[in-house]
Order: structure tokens, then C-alpha cells, then sequence
């Protein structure tokens, strides 16, 4: 395996003036917006830093949502995998427009009491975040600059980080919505330019002659006896045959929605943006708008996936070892460069130097929202919890040194993922996914549904779940997908059930123990499960107020009240001149912020 930058690496076409001028005038926007949104929100709090001081409106946090979704490794992941495979893989996105749900990081703990379990979801998502995320990304924006500058793919990667972390650690959460909300407008406008003004569908005449300038679009050196260097027949089908189909429709319906309600239900990358809203309508209005916006990455990134391959079979399509390390620099296939290889082979000047400066808005939207995150689940939910009495200098501190290192750790894993699941950046991102997140899914809804789960049976059901899907894991990298030609020589359990069929498995698997320990074990409080008379008698949306201790932030008052009564209003006047104690306004069902 190489990354080397000779041959395909060496542009055809050169990178202009007018595209400098337009990628230096996006970074000096970007630098701009972040730099406005760090003075709007207080950067020394703990809520100002984490969570953009609660007071954002749901067109921000929607394009957020969208913009860290829709990263550098979806726009090469997508677009490889529909240059791979066709049109099924949207339905990857067009998952999330049925997902209406908004949930609470805390909401596991509070239901079921205890703190192994989110430790436990603390360190599941830091995984996820360095294997799925943060190096993936790494890899894709890299691959990008890598093609457009014949930049060494390492050199490259350094640079994304660079210009990332530098806004990401100063500013906050706030700094991080606001830039997704430019980088969202800039992914959306640079993408309509290249699909819909006519450059790459004029050179294949349209989109009615896509399927069959597709079908034909074969590789000039294959590999004798072998059929892989076809294009798949069913390339324009959503749903695939569920035992030959590389997607099959069974799991495309069951086994994606697992893995869909773990990441915009209980992914801390996309909850902690609604936890910034005003209050739950702005929640629910963000969520809306990103469902909208998650549909056009099926004409904007997978389309031109397919037309990059239906355009340049020789090095999108290559099937050969040989021709693929010399076209890309890895022998399993070169799809991931589909998307890049279009840009700068079809754009003029300018437009070009708007399409790369897409691609780093894709990139740095999801790494800052990444590091955000991921550092905030160290923080608060792991080092908080062994050092109670922390000020917030240091877990503001701790926070910022989590991210240098899951930074550091991601970059070691890239030459892993360059070369799993054929080269298929997005197959290898989901399979992954598909051996991690489902128990979590599983815990998730029986925790919501069936008020008898309790927090012997989430905790142990979650560690059976984590074995099996660890086994899984290890499986797929000790035998990695066969080449073109060569006889597949893993065990049944792996050649024969598909990523998404096991992901469905995993997640029975998991609801199973959940159900069978928590029978054979006490029930949960009535408290625990919203059966509380206090639960009741607050709305949802109704603004409360929680007390805080000043001098010591761990001691947060359980007394919380409605606001609007009369009563509560006075009470809440002579409470507002008692210190020392410092008040929360939030909503009377979501968490009281005690930080």
C-alpha cells in the first residue's frame, strides 16, 4: 500500500489564481464567522464553551446538524460507493427525513440510575469517534488537497488539521455552529453548481442517459475470468436482492434504521446541537430542516459519484492491483477518488477553487463538530466523575488536550482504513457502525418503550452486545474482502451475512439480555420511568429553574418550579438575591445544566 502522489496525482488541469482567490476569501469568511460567533458567546464557561451558552435558533443548529452529517468522508464515501455500486446507498440519507425524535445525553442515566452505563457510552462514542469518524475524515479531506495540490497524502492531513483545530479548540460550540452555517450554504451551492448548471451531465447527455452510459463504463484493463470489473445491473435499484444485493433491502430497512436511531438519537456529535437550542420548538425545527437538506445529497453527491465512474472507468473504476496503486495508491480499488477526480477534471477556474473550498467546508464542519463533541464527553462524563471538585480552567484544558490526542490516534489508523472494504470509504465507515452501535440502539428503545428494563439488564446486555460486535469487528480486518478474482476465504459468519443483516442480529441479540436480566432482577424506580407525580405534573417546553451551588457546582438542587405561576415568580425574585447560588433557566423535561 502507498500514498504516493506520482502519476494520477499529477493534475490535469492547474490550480489558478481565480481559485486562490476563492478558497483564501472562504477561509478569510470562515475565520470571520468564527471569530464573531466566539465574541457573541461567553468561551469561559463550561456552557458557553459546550453547549454555545443554550441560546441558539433552529436554522443554525439545523445547518449544523446537516454540515457535521455531511462530511468530507460522505461526499468521497457517497460519492464512491454510488461510483461502485449506484443509487442504493441513498437511502443511507433519505433514512434520517423519517427520524422526528429529539433526545438527552443524560436521558440513559437517568433512567436507568448508576454511572457505568454512560461511562460506558462515554468511551463507545470516543471509539466510534477515532475508527469512524475523525480518521476517516482526515482521510477523505487529505485525499481531496492530495488531488487538487499533488501534496503527499500525510502533508495534507496535517494541514487539514491545522487549519481545523485552530477555531475548533478556541471557540467553542458556538464558533462550530455558526461556520457550519457558511460551510452548510457553500456545500449546497458548490454541489448545485456541479450537478445542475450542466457540466457533468452535458458530457453524458443528461440524466435519462446516465443508467446506460453507466452500464458500459468498463475499465480497459481487467482481470480475465472475473466479472467484478462490471458495473452492477442493479445499479439504479434503491432496493437490492437480500441475499446477492451488496445492499440488500432488508437491511437497507431494518438494519439502517438501527443504526440511524443510534446516530440521531444517542450520538453525542448531533445531540449536543439541540442541546444549544432556546428550547424544544427550535429543537424540532432544526431537526425538520436537516431532514430536508439530507435529501439532496442524492442528486448533489451520489449522482456525480456515478457520473465520474460512467467518465473515467480507467482510474474510478480500476480493478486491476497494479493500475489501482498507480492511479490511487492502494490495490483495492480507487472509488473514493470519484468524487475529486470529477472536480477537477470538469471545473473551470474559479468554479474549481469554489468546489475545493466545498470540500474543506465539508471537512471542517464535522471535524470541529467531532472534537467539540468528543471532548465534551471526556470531559463531563469521565474526568468530571473522577475529579469532582475540577474548576472549569481545567476540564476546559482537559477537554482541549483530549482532542490533540484523538487527533493523533486517528491519524495512525488512516492507513487501516485505506485499505478495508474494497476501497469503499462509506462501506467501511456503516460496517463499522453496524458492529458498534446496535446494542446501544437496543438499550435505547427499550429503555423509552418498556418501563421493566433496568440498569442490570441495559449494563450486561450492552457488554454482550459489545463482545459479539467486537468479534464481528476483528473478523472483518483478519480477513479483509478478496481482491478481483481471488477466492473469498472467510468464515460463513462473515462471506454470507451481510453488515446490515448483522447489525439487526446485534441489536436482538442485545434486547434479548436486557429483557431476561431485568426480569430476574428488581424493577426500576417509579421516578426512573416518568411514573413520578412530580414527572407529571411538568410539561414539556415549560420553563423551570434549577439552583446551583456557587462555590460547589456538584451539589445542584433537586427543587425545580414552573416560572410562570405567580407564586413562583416571587418566589423566584427572593431566590435570585439569595446567595450563594447561582439559577439555570431550561426546560422542565430536559436536564438541569449543573456545571
Amino acid at each position: 500500500m502507498s500514498n504516493s502522489t506520482t502519476n494520477f496525482y499529477a493534475r490535469s488541469q492547474s490550480f489558478s489564481l481565480s481559485d486562490i482567490i476563492v478558497v483564501a476569501t472562504y477561509f478569510l469568511l470562515n475565520l470571520a464567522v468564527g471569530i464573531w460567533s466566539s465574541c457573541r458567546v461567553s468561551r469561559n464557561t463550561l456552557s458557553g464553551y459546550f453547549l454555545a451558552g443554550r441560546d441558539m435558533a433552529w436554522w443554525p443548529i439545523g445547518s449544523s446538524l446537516f454540515a457535521s452529517s455531511e462530511g468530507s468522508g460522505l461526499f468521497i464515501g457517497l460519492a464512491g460507493t454510488g461510483a461502485a455500486g449506484g443509487i442504493a446507498v441513498a437511502g443511507f440519507e433519505w433514512n434520517v427525513s423519517t427520524k422526528n425524535i429529539v433526545t438527552m445525553p443524560e436521558y440513559l442515566g437517568r433512567r436507568f440510575g448508576g454511572e457505568r452505563i454512560r461511562t460506558y457510552l462515554a468511551v463507545l462514542s470516543l471509539l466510534l469517534s477515532v475508527f469512524t469518524k475523525i480518521s476517516a475524515d482526515l482521510y477523505s479531506g487529505a485525499l481531496f488537497v492530495q488531488m487538487c495540490l499533488g501534496w503527499n497524502l500525510y502533508l495534507s492531513t496535517v494541514l487539514m488539521l491545522v487549519v481545523t483545530a485552530l477555531y475548533t479548540i478556541a471557540g467553542g460550540l458556538a464558533a462550530v455552529i455558526y461556520t457550519d452555517t457558511l460551510q452548510t450554504f457553500i456545500m449546497i451551492v458548490g454541489s448545485v453548481i456541479l450537478t445542475i448548471t450542466g457540466m457533468s451531465l452535458n458530457k453524458i447527455g443528461g440524466f435519462g442517459n446516465l443508467e446506460h452510459v453507466y452500464s458500459i463504463a468498463v475499465p480497459s484493463k481487467i482481470i480475465p475470468n472475473s466479472t467484478c470489473h462490471l458495473p452492477r445491473a442493479d445499479a439504479m435499484h434503491l432496493f437490492r436482492d437480500a441475499v446477492t444485493g451488496d445492499l440488500p433491502w432488508p437491511g437497507m430497512t431494518l438494519g439502517l434504521t438501527i443504526l440511524a436511531t443510534w446516530y440521531w438519537c444517542t450520538d453525542q456529535v448531533i445531540v449536543q446541537r439541540s442541546l444549544a437550542a432556546k428550547n424544544m420548538s427550535h429543537v424540532k425545527g432544526a431537526s425538520i430542516f436537516t431532514a430536508y437538506l439530507k435529501m439532496l445529497s442524492f442528486v448533489f453527491i451520489i449522482v456525480p459519484g456515478m457520473i465520474s465512474r460512467a467518465l473515467y472507468p480507467d482510474s474510478v473504476g480500476c480493478v486491476d492491483p497494479e493500475e489501482c496503486v498507480r492511479v490511487c495508491g492502494t490495490e483495492v480499488g480507487c472509488s473514493n477518488i470519484a468524487f475529486p477526480k470529477l472536480v477537477i477534471e470538469l471545473m473551470p477556474s474559479g468554479l474549481r477553487g469554489l468546489m475545493i473550498a466545498v470540500m474543506m467546508a465539508a471537512l471542517m464542519s464535522s471535524l470541529t463538530s467531532i472534537f467539540n463533541s468528543s471532548s465534551t464527553l471526556f470531559t463531563m462524563d469521565i474526568w468530571k466523575k473522577h475529579r469532582p471538585l475540577a474548576s472549569e480552567r481545567e476540564l476546559l484544558l482537559v477537554g482541549r488536550i483530549v482532542t490533540v490526542i484523538l487527533v493523533v490516534v486517528s491519524v495512525v489508523w488512516i492507513p487501516i482504513l485505506q485499505s478495508a472494504n474494497s476501497g469503499q470509504l462509506y462501506d467501511y465507515i456503516q460496517s463499522v457502525t453496524s458492529c458498534l452501535a446496535p446494542p446501544v440502539t437496543a438499550v435505547f428503545t427499550l429503555a423509552v418503550f418498556w418501563k421493566r428494563a433496568n440498569e442490570q439488564g441495559a449494563f450486561w446486555g450492552l457488554m454482550v452486545g459489545l463482545a459479539v460486535g467486537l468479534c464481528r469487528m476483528v473478523m472483518d480486518f483478519v480477513f479483509p474482502r478478496p481482491g478481483c478474482g481471488v477466492e473469498d476465504s472467510a468464515p460463513v459468519v462473515l462471506r454470507d451475512v451481510h453488515y446490515l443483516h448483522f447489525a439487526i442480529l446485534l441489536c436482538g441479540i442485545t434486547a434479548i439480555v436486557v429483557a431476561v436480566i431485568s426480569l430476574l432482577t428488581p424493577p426500576p424506580r417509579p421516578e426512573q420511568v416518568g411514573s413520578h407525580p412530580r414527572n407529571k405534573q411538568l410539561s414539556e417546553g415549560t420553563p423551570c429553574l434549577t439552583m446551583v451551588l456557587e462555590n460547589n457546582p456538584e451539589l445542584c438542587h433537586s427543587y425545580t418550579f414552573n416560572i410562570h405561576t405567580k407564586t413562583s415568580q416571587t418566589h423566584l425574585y427572593k431566590l435570585q438575591h439569595h446567595k450563594p447560588y447561582i439559577y439555570h433557566n431550561h426546560s422542565c423535561l430536559s436536564p438541569p445544566l449543573c456545571l
